[in-house]
């Protein structure tokens, strides 16, 4: 008996390039990490010792260490993985398997520069470890926008689902803290 021979054909890759034009309907909370936290931490997993009584906290340093800073002229962003992480998740509402959407587009770069009318400062409480309440101090981009680069795969979706699946992102994910997703109404956007 002959074996039958399977033939599998892969088409070959379409990159195409599209931009969008990010509105924000509500205001993006930033939160990165501060380089104190991250050194803490460090210092913590290290084994080292703990350096007493911690100083009073500087809640204006709180709040500038939150932004996402690109230059020291007051050029700030967000992280680019956030818009597609928020698309991907949003993937699964119109029934994509977000391991499917992940592969579908990318969103180069570390960050995305962000336009804004103004910065304020929050002052938000929340829950760590067991219960315990605490302060942050973060920034918050009022009337923000941005321009988001994005890759697609043409062979695998188009530009149309890619607008309609930020759009969908955009409404029902969110970026930045206290978004949609995580319970919130901040870190809301379209595409113009």
């Amino acid at each position: 008996m002959a074996k039958s021979v399977t033939i599998i054909e892969i088409p070959e890759i379409k990159k195409q390039k599209l931009t969008l034009n990010i509105v924000g309907d509500t205001g993006l909370i930033t939160h990165c990490w501060a380089e104190k936290a991250i050194k803490e931490i460090q210092e913590k997993q290290a084994g080292k010792p703990k350096q007493g009584k911690k100083p009073n906290r500087d809640l204006d340093e709180d709040y500038r260490a939150s932004l996402y800073w690109l230059n020291e002229h007051g050029m700030f962003g967000f992280k680019a993985i956030a818009f597609k992480a928020a698309a991907v998740r949003a993937a699964n509402d119109v029934g994509v398997p977000m391991t499917l959407a992940r592969r579908w587009f990318r969103v180069p770069g570390e960050f995305v520069p962000i336009e804004f009318d103004r910065i304020e400062m929050r002052t938000d409480s929340v829950k760590i470890g067991q219960g315990t309440t605490d302060l942050r101090y973060r920034a918050e981009f009022v009337k923000w926008r941005c321009k988001l680069e994005i890759e697609f795969n043409a062979s695998t979706t188009n530009a149309a689902q890619i607008v309609n699946l930020f759009n969908t992102a955009g409404f029902g994910v969110g970026i930045g803290e206290w978004r949609p997703e995580k319970n919130g109404i901040n870190g809301t956007f379209h595409v113009e």
